[in-house]
């Protein structure tokens, strides 16, 4: 029988159409981020449980070294002003680690080809993988805050600003992590990226302290390290006292994640590292 020259050609048997995907893969981009988040969940005591007992350990410690010796600004006690720098500072290593972890094992086992052989685009690529360390920033400092609300009065003073901090704190430090993967050789690589940048700005951020204990020329430093304003602006929505204006928090961590979101779509559409 003679077809008409517009019908469709027939498809050849066992063999599915090809799948229309549109200007976003919306489906590689769901399965992506659901692997990243299925590595951390499926070692749970490993990425949620034993970063929850450290912050509670780094508690105790300073509740047992120094109790009410500390007097801070705002007026509330030392442990009501630490702990949201304990949760922050949980939070966005562990966005971290998620991110760098799964770049820089992908790049050593030589499989990173199974991520960047499917039709995923690189801002497809970007947006799973900050997506999937941003969850466990997210869910790491959901368990924490759980853990120390038994030994410290948390009052959520202004939440819009804890949940704009939480969420954007840990989508900065996941896609640094995806930088630090990419530019990663080696784990050696990846340990001197986690130990000189990452952990300096962690703990020179205010987590421990106030702003006003430092001299005025650290002030002035500070102000230029963007660690310190997701943290102070994290802290603000518990107890109300910022160390700077919360609105020029919310911008400067606005705008770096804006800016590293770029810096990583560009490193991976180049193929960076990564193709060669």
């Amino acid at each position: 029988m003679d077809r008409s020259p517009t019908a469709p050609a027939p498809q050849p048997i066992g063999l599915m159409p090809p799948r229309q995907m549109g200007a976003v893969n919306w489906r590689g981009l769901w399965e992506l981020y659901l692997k990243e988040v299925r590595r951390f969940v499926k070692v749970w005591l490993q990425t949620i449980a034993a970063p929850m007992v450290t912050s509670l350990l780094f508690l105790a410690i300073f509740a047992l070294s120094l109790g009410d010796a500390v007097h801070t600004a705002g007026g509330v006690s030392f442990l009501e002003f630490l702990a949201p720098g304990l949760i922050m500072m949980t939070m966005v290593q562990n966005a971290f680690a998620n991110t760098s972890s799964s770049v820089i094992i992908s790049k050593v086992q030589g499989n990173i080809v199974d991520v960047l052989m499917p039709p995923i685009s690189p801002g497809e690529l970007t947006v799973a993988y900050a997506l999937g360390g941003m969850t466990r920033g997210v869910v790491v400092g959901i368990a924490v805050a759980l853990g120390m609300i038994f030994f410290v009065p948390l009052h959520a003073a202004h939440p819009l600003y804890i949940l704009f901090h939480a969420i954007g704190a840990s989508l900065m430090l996941s896609v640094l992590g995806v930088l630090a993967g990419v530019w990663s050789e080696k784990f050696d690589h990846m340990a001197a990226f986690t130990n000189f940048i990452v952990t300096p700005l962690s703990f020179l951020s205010g987590t421990f302290y106030s702003l006003d204990r430092l001299p005025p020329d650290f002030q002035a430093f500070a102000h230029f390290n963007p660690f310190f304003y997701m943290i102070d602006g994290f802290r603000y929505g518990f107890i109300a006292h910022p160390d700077a204006l919360p609105l020029t928090g919310l911008a400067v961590v606005g705008v770096t994640d804006v800016v590293l979101l770029v810096a990583c779509w560009l490193l991976i559409r180049s193929g960076y590292k990564l193709k060669n």
